[in-house]
């Protein structure tokens, strides 16, 4: 099928969705957006960027349309029937072995309360600095690799404390499970979409497997820290192919952060009061400060209030915020997590293996 016909097929869902109302105002976020130069990511990446449509795997032409048409990275897809583990069936069944990891990872990421665990938050965040660690000067190297666990160089960089413990235990499932045939690099990221949408509200991002593993530390000096100021951070995600409005949805993850090394006289706290949840109270907290017992990260402070994502965090914050901000970070965490990956012609959906989502918390109405 071409690529024409797969967009229309699929683009009349996303576009209802992308059209997210800004709070008070009759035009929609995206066109506020784009006066605001907080324009969405839609640059191609790794072998999408030099392949012919005619020559792209339905997967592959998936992924073109999630980055460029602004089609929807989230799926309620799920197994009818997962064959048992050892069968010829699983076996030939790429996926299957994945329902299986997941099924392990998400009873370490959910608390007995239902929220999700420091576990889960780690996992997430290794996911980011995995992929991030690559940008659009930086070449075939880098990127969602799984260095961040196979290179022991990079977990010994400042910008990586506090993941010991996660990249530990991703080398205890990848020594369980490698004899399967799956790679770190997808373990890390399959990692960040369990996790992701374990916490209660949390997207079903479409997961992707077949990435190669490099066990060769990435570049220093690709991911951002706290203390960077705005300007800089937003021509370090857009090398990235990363757009403000990519960025500042990809920030809230942060709902679920607690920062431990950043300021130690703050260590444990939450970045938002509902750590545990995958909500938007990041964006309005961090916009007014006024929440007690939470630390906001200074780069966090200064993104909110630059020109270029301001409108995004306001809108995030108000009304229907929630669905905007999931179908945001979806999308955008599609993008993050194949950057650096030059076979994505040759990648499975496996989205299906995936835990069921989780809506309304606590009969709060978002």
């Amino acid at each position: 099928m071409k690529l024409s016909s797969l967009v229309a097929a699929w683009a009349g869902s996303a576009m209802i969705s992308a059209a997210h109302a800004y709070p008070g105002m009759n035009e929609t976020l995206l066109e506020l957006l784009k006066k605001q130069d907080c324009n969405e990511s839609n640059e191609l990446i790794g072998d999408l960027l030099y392949l012919d449509d005619s020559e792209l795997s339905a997967v592959a032409l998936l992924i073109k349309s999630i980055l460029i048409y602004n089609t929807d990275a989230r799926s309620d897809e799920r197994y009818d029937y997962v064959p048992p583990l050892k069968s010829a069936a699983c076996a030939r069944d790429t996926c299957c072995v994945w329902w299986y990891i997941a099924e392990e990872m998400e009873r370490l990421f959910r608390a007995p309360d239902g929220q999700c665990t420091n576990a889960a938050r780690a996992a997430i965040r290794l996911g980011f600095h995995d992929a991030a660690g690559w940008s659009k000067y930086t070449g075939d190297f880098g990127g969602a690799d799984g260095s961040i666990v196979l290179a022991p160089e990079e977990i010994l960089r400042p910008g990586n404390r506090g993941l010991e413990e996660i990249v530990q235990q991703m080398k205890f499932w990848y020594d369980k499970w490698s004899p399967y045939g799956i790679s770190m690099a997808d373990l890390v990221q399959m990692g960040a979409n369990v996790a992701t949408v374990v916490c209660p509200l949390g997207p079903r991002v479409r997961s992707f497997v077949g990435r190669r593993d490099r066990a060769v530390a990435c570049d220093d000096g690709l991911l951002p820290s706290p203390f960077d100021p705005a300007e800089y951070l937003i021509d370090l995600f857009r090398a990235k192919t990363i757009e403000p409005l990519g960025l500042a949805a990809l920030l809230g993850a942060h709902s679920t952060s607690k920062q431990r090394f950043v300021d130690r006289n703050f260590a444990g706290f939450p970045q938002d009061s509902t750590p545990g949840v995958w909500d938007v109270l990041f964006y309005g907290q961090t916009l007014d400060g006024g929440a007690p017992d939470i630390y906001r990260f200074p780069s966090d402070v200064v993104l909110s209030q630059h020109p270029r994502m301001f409108p995004a965090f306001k809108a995030f914050a108000g009304p229907g915020g929630q669905e905007a901000w999931d179908f945001d970070y979806a999308r955008e965490y599609v993008r993050l997590s194949l950057l650096g990956v030059y076979n994505i012609n040759n990648l499975t959906d496996c989205t299906r293996v995936l835990p069921p989502h989780i809506g309304g918390w606590n009969n709060r109405d978002y």
